[in-house]
């Protein structure tokens, strides 16, 4: 039964490589998948047992999905070297901004639960 989900997992990665290739797309293909399958997910309107033990196991050894990354960051080290401040201003720029809109979310969902309660 697991291999069912993920087999769906893998197709749905295939077919958003396939999207982002065939249309040139600068969005990697497994990032497109995942949201086709969360649209198709809410649509469904539920989540299948199988495929949260499947997506649960996943998590559970998430460790191991980095090796790979970093083996290609210490293969690229004299690059990351030659060009370590514009990498150090993105990933500064990125946590304010992610700061920042995390803020304004968590604001906005806490004024639409006071509304709720006012109900």
């Amino acid at each position: 039964m697991a291999l069912n989900f993920i087999t769906l997992l893998l197709v749905c990665q295939l077919v958003g490589e396939v999207i982002s290739v065939a249309f040139e797309i600068p969005i990697p293909g497994p990032v497109i998948g995942m949201a086709l399958l969360f649209v198709a997910l809410v649509v469904r309107g539920s989540l299948a047992d199988g495929l949260k033990s499947t997506a649960g196991g996943l998590l559970d050894h998430l460790s191991l999905l980095f090796v790979p990354a970093g083996a290609g960051v210490m293969l690229h080290v004299s690059r990351i070297a030659d060009e370590w401040q514009p990498i150090v201003a993105a990933l500064i720029g990125s946590t304010i901004v992610t700061i920042a809109v995390t803020a304004l979310v968590m604001r906005g969902l806490q004024r639409l639960t006071r509304t709720g309660d006012d109900q």
